[in-house]
C-alpha cells in the first residue's frame, strides 16, 4: 500500500465519509495487497472495485480509490456515500461485480454539487 492510498483512506475517515470500521477493513485489504498490475488476472476474472469522484467543473480528482474485489459490500457501502440520490440498484450491482462485470459500471452525474461519481471493475 502506498502513503497516498492510506492517506486518501484516512482523509476519508476524517470527512466522515467512511466508517472506522470501514476504513480498518481497508487499509488491512490493501495492506496486504500484492504489487502487480491491477488488472484482470490471468484467468480473465476481474481482481479490483475503483470508485473515482471527479469535479464535473474542474475535472479535479476528489477520490480514487482502488479497493479488493473481495471488499465489494464495503466498497459499495463507501460508493452509496458518494453518490447522489439516484434510482441505483446496489444490491443489481452487486450481483453483477461478483457475475463477471469488468470495467466502468456506474457513472453518476451530481448537478446540484458539481460531482461525478465512477465506479470500474478492473
Amino acid at each position: 500500500m502506498t502513503t497516498e492510498e492510506r492517506l486518501k483512506i484516512l482523509q476519508m475517515l476524517e470527512e466522515g465519509k467512511i466508517t472506522a470500521e470501514e476504513a480498518a477493513a481497508l487499509l488491512r485489504a490493501l495492506g496486504g495487497r500484492k504489487p502487480g498490475p491491477a488488472g484482470p488476472g490471468p484467468s480473465g476474472e476481474a481482481r479490483f472495485l475503483r470508485v473515482h469522484v471527479t469535479d464535473i467543473g474542474s475535472g479535479r480528482s476528489k477520490v480514487n480509490i482502488t479497493i479488493p474485489l473481495q471488499l465489494v459490500k464495503v466498497g459499495l457501502r463507501i460508493a452509496e456515500r458518494f453518490a447522489p440520490e439516484t434510482e441505483v440498484d446496489w444490491q443489481g450491482l452487486a450481483e453483477a461485480i461478483t457475475g463477471g462485470a469488468i470495467g466502468k459500471i456506474v457513472e453518476i452525474e451530481d448537478e446540484e454539487d458539481n460531482e461525478r461519481v465512477e465506479i470500474y471493475v478492473e
